[in-house]
């Protein structure tokens, strides 16, 4: 079947054939040719079955081979990070930490685990079916024990604290991430945990729940969620990769430079007449949607949100927590 401009590419890469290796083709046949007539010259009573065979290997040791613009990474490696499963994924070890205390997230669960718990597994929501304000301020006065709390001078747009769950992002994702793993569920006006989830909370305590709201977060939580962006780039297919980047040099700009060089087309979804330039407008999603609303939020790195600090402008890099090397071990060297 021929391959059309906009199908996935043949090699693994995740791009589009049109963004990678369509402009190539003349030569990769060019240099087919030139191994089927070394072949042949070397063993002309080959069957096609074993030239098929020959070949075959030929394209696996290709796919197998760093490419400088994966930072090193090969093919069939970008290939696992884009599109296998989250327990299928190679070369990256997921670890649930031993200690959670530093994980906002796993923090918020724990409130919201223990509030049912001592009401017989449910506790009652708002009439807009929200946290109730108990919760929602025990949430907040966890913040002074977070690494992000250096940055939080005003009360009033924390992420991390709030009057109610409609003010409290982190507190407000938590609790979606809990719904989307089947952790707990609202019914009748009350929030319930699942039977089965009482039972790992009572035999393993938050570590159970750990990486299935890992999982969620990064297969079926929405990033665009809280933002007010309208371009549709959906990041989680590429988290691993800026994953492995970002542990290597923690700064949001190389990081762009890395993504837009590894997946040239995401520029194209972004207009060219706006205010930002696509490039602006790329570091700036994954700056929102990956560093701050992903990993911050879980306690793997920190980021200042000031943009200017005494009229100079701030680094984009981030500072890495304990809990990120904890949870995420790389065998591929950068």
């Amino acid at each position: 079947m021929k391959l059309g401009r906009n199908d996935p590419c043949h090699c693994g890469s995740g791009k589009k054939f049109k963004r990678c290796c369509m402009n190539s083709v003349s030569k990769q046949h060019a240099q087919v040719m030139d191994e089927v007539e070394a072949m042949l010259a070397m063993s002309p009573n080959l069957s096609i079955d074993e030239l098929n065979f020959a070949l075959q290997h030929q394209m696996k040791d290709r796919n197998n081979q760093p490419q400088s613009d994966f930072c090193g990474v090969t093919p069939t490696q970008m290939a696992n990070w884009l599109y296998a499963p989250f327990d299928e994924l190679q070369w990256v070890t997921i670890s649930t930490p031993d200690e959670l205390g530093a994980s906002p997230v796993m923090r918020y669960l724990g409130l919201i685990l223990d509030e049912a718990m001592t009401q017989d597994g449910s506790f009652k929501a708002t009439t807009k079916g929200n946290l109730p304000a108990k919760l929602v301020k025990q949430a907040s006065e966890l913040l002074s024990e977070f690494s992000v709390a250096q940055f939080e001078d005003d009360i009033s747009i924390s992420e991390f604290a709030g009057s109610n769950e409609d003010k409290f992002n982190a507190l407000h994702y938590t609790r979606v991430l809990a719904e989307i793993s089947g952790i707990i569920y609202q019914r009748s006006g009350r929030y319930h945990i699942k039977k089965a989830a009482q039972k790992q909370y009572q035999k393993s305590g938050l570590q159970a729940f750990f990486k299935p709201m890992l999982e969620a977060a990064v297969s079926q939580y929405n990033w665009g969620y809280f933002d007010g962006f309208e371009y549709d780039i959906d990041l989680r297919l590429i988290w691993v990769f800026m994953l492995w980047r970002i542990q290597s040099h923690k700064s949001v700009d190389q990081l762009t430079e890395e993504v837009m060089t590894a997946f040239p087309d995401l520029l194209t979804k972004f207009p060219t007449d706006g205010y930002f330039s696509p490039e602006e407008c790329l570091s700036l999603l994954i700056e929102s949607r990956f560093m701050v609303r992903f990993l911050q939020f879980w306690g793997f790195v920190i980021i200042d949100p000031r943009r200017y600090k005494d009229a100079e402008p701030v680094a984009r890099v981030v500072q890495l927590q304990p809990l990120l090397k904890q949870t995420f071990q790389f065998s591929i060297n950068a």
